[in-house]
């Protein structure tokens, strides 16, 4: 494909379907930038919406853009174009985390083209699940998109799914004993107070679910202090579905390629009626982070646990406009 065809409305539509990617508290830290003489279109993290608390080690924040990333390709693939990706194309630079190339329609990926029509439904759900099995065919398939992306996914039996319920627990007491972390996370909450940031970012109160009636819920509650007056109670299930998305090595490559099939795997799960949130609360202390994962396991790290069922599916998070995260050059 000629770099005269990186046309700025082709790539301003590719970019708004890779936007509608999941990030750590919907801080959307990425910045797209086109350079149309060399038909390369660029992805950089940005640093400054990282959590240096909850994330040191910035590798959420790859995840991210490792998901926008994918989103770009699925987008490209839904206009008859192959994207070509090139992770960390420049070592100098840690926070250049790929180029992508877009060729003809010959090697084009009709999985990807099939996902595209869930870019818009997916969203994160913190409600209540119902107790119905998922089919083994399904969850297969989740597996299997997830090595598509060099990845795995493993579903936990019943003794490691409790303990992963206890790592959750374990890691909503250290959140409670840590001020800045729970700044952190207030910082990026929208109630409607006076003194919060853009509406176009971070988790807006439609979107924290339920308060837990019980303990048994492993979802992360956005509001312990109750400033939203108006959440109803409700019942988790009692046997949540996980499973965990590793891979072997542990490195911003690997951060990337595992956003890519995270993302990969959660448009497979909306394609197939699951409704699906994100765990990551005890992969973000040091000291829960490795026993999150089965010691039996070749998965040598856990980049996230998803939560999988049939449930309400969420509604969508806002996201900040186009012209904010993509340049031309």
């Amino acid at each position: 494909m000629s770099p005269t065809d990186l046309t700025p409305p082709l790539v301003t539509s590719l970019v708004k379907d890779a936007v509608t990617a999941p990030s750590m508290h919907n801080a959307q830290p990425w910045k797209f930038v086109c350079r149309a003489d060399a038909g390369i279109i660029e992805l950089h993290g940005d640093p400054l919406r990282g959590m240096p608390h909850e994330d040191p080690d910035h590798r959420a924040l790859h995840l991210g853009c490792g998901a926008a990333l994918f989103g770009l390709r699925v987008a490209a693939a839904h206009r008859d174009r192959h994207a070509e990706v090139r992770l960390l194309p420049r070592p100098g630079d840690p926070w250049h985390f790929a180029d992508v190339e877009l060729h003809g329609p010959d090697d084009i990926d009709r999985d990807l083209v099939e996902l595209h029509a869930a870019l818009p439904r997916r969203h994160t759900s913190r409600f209540p699940f119902t107790e119905e099995p998922i089919p083994s065919e399904v969850t297969d398939a989740l597996c299997a998109a997830a090595l598509l992306e060099g990845c795995r996914l493993v579903l936990p039996g019943a003794w490691h799914t409790e303990a992963v319920l206890g790592l959750v627990h374990d890691s909503e007491n250290f959140e409670a004993a840590h001020a800045a972390v729970r700044e952190e996370i207030a910082a990026w909450t929208r109630t409607g107070a006076a003194d919060e940031g853009p509406g176009t970012e971070g988790i807006p109160s439609y979107a924290f679910g339920p308060r837990q009636y019980d303990v048994t819920s492993p979802i992360r509650d956005f509001d312990p202090s109750r400033r939203v007056t108006a959440r109803d109670a409700a019942s988790f299930e009692k046997r949540p579905r996980i499973a965990l998305l590793g891979t072997a090595e542990d490195g911003p490559e690997e951060w990337l390629k595992a956003g890519q099939a995270l993302q990969r795997v959660l448009l497979r799960a909306t394609l197939d009626g699951l409704s699906t949130s994100l765990m990551s609360q005890p992969l973000e202390w040091s000291e829960l982070r490795p026993v999150v994962r089965d010691p039996a396991s070749t998965t040598g790290f856990v980049h996230m646990v998803i939560r999988l069922g049939y449930g309400p599916p969420g509604r969508a998070t806002p996201r900040r406009p186009v012209s904010e995260v993509l340049t031309f050059d």
